[in-house]
């Protein structure tokens, strides 16, 4: 099989070039290294996969090249390229997700048109949810997204679904809750967390801390990815959630038994777009994909650590902004 991955520098997808590879695929890596973090890291990233010969990588901007040569002769194209970051964006910041999460995903989608392909697997995010409505969430509940992320991502869903349905291209939208594990980018809470226990600096909390998340190893979610290629899901929304639903606060608690490390905290005033709690209705993945999260919160926190104190001076790259999930 030939895979076309975009965003392949990045967090989850340097892990699912690995993974593809490994099983003797052949990968095009698209990324163009937005400068939201350093390079340096998402070129560590792709050292695993540079390593085999199956692999190819091409340095492009999804909305301002063509592509269409990239995904000529694709079997399936994961995409994972976009812009992250949660908040209420300025008119300019506002402008760049746009860009990057929808005008970038439209832009993908016509080169398919001419190109098609066997799916189209596209990374969405839990964030689409905002409050839900129920816990745990599913496919089916009304989307209130609460950041400019979440707003666009939501966006560039509705984008794929149209193209699918206008030009029948199979398409998979997964919607990903808390990924975690190494490799993951600088600006997430566990990221940050794990830089104050190395360098004793007092984290900044929005909220009390309370608030939960469904956090999801990478191992797992990639799992899910590949699998979606391939499983009779064409058309489908599906959650993937690590079933590991736990407070912020107790991650902390974890990370600092697993370190062997105590760091100070300060609870700020949480933030107009600071969802409350998040977990997945894991049902249709189940049925779908044959799929169960593995990885215990315990274990894949314990695999970050590991992985993050072998950065060396490297973490100096992680925001220094009050935590938000």
């Amino acid at each position: 099989m030939r895979a076309v991955v975009t965003g392949a520098a990045g967090f989850i997808g340097s892990h699912l070039c690995d993974r593809l590879l490994a099983d003797g695929h052949d990968v095009v890596g698209i990324d163009c290294f937005r400068d939201y973090y350093s390079r340096t890291l998402k070129e560590q990233n792709l050292e695993s996969a540079r390593a085999f010969r199956g692999f190819t990588f091409c340095h492009l901007d999804l909305v301002e090249e063509d592509i269409r040569w990239v995904v000529d002769g694709a079997d399936v194209v994961y995409h994972l390229a976009g812009r992250s970051g949660l908040g209420v964006a300025s008119r300019w910041e506002f402008g760049q997700y746009v860009r990057d999460n929808i005008l970038a995903t439209q832009r993908l989608l016509e080169a398919l048109v001419t190109n098609p392909v066997r799916r189209l697997v596209y990374a969405g995010s839990s964030s689409v949810y905002g409050e839900a409505e129920a816990f745990p969430t599913k496919e089916t509940a009304l989307p209130r997204p609460l950041s400019s992320y979440g707003v666009t991502k939501l966006a560039a869903e509705n984008v794929v679904q149209l193209y699918g349905r206008s030009s029948g291209l199979p398409v998979t939208v997964l919607r990903y809750f808390t990924v975690y594990g190494p490799r993951q980018r600088p600006d997430m809470a566990v990221s940050r967390f794990m830089r104050a226990l190395v360098t004793g600096e007092e984290i900044e909390i929005n909220g009390d801390g309370e608030q939960t998340r469904d956090f999801t190893f990478v191992d797992d979610a990639v799992t899910a990815t590949v699998r979606s290629a391939t499983a009779d899901v064409a058309g489908k929304v599906l959650n993937i959630g690590g079933g590991s639903r736990s407070t912020i606060n107790a991650v902390l608690a974890a990370l600092e038994e697993i370190s062997g490390t105590r760091v100070g905290r300060r609870y700020l005033p949480s933030g107009a777009a600071d969802q409350r709690h998040a977990a997945a209705s894991i049902n249709l993945a189940r049925e779908g994909l044959g799929w169960e999260p593995r990885v215990t919160l315990r274990k894949g926190l314990t695999s970050q650590w590991s992985w993050f104190q072998g950065l060396g001076g490297r973490e100096s790259d992680i925001s220094r902004e009050p935590v938000t999930v």
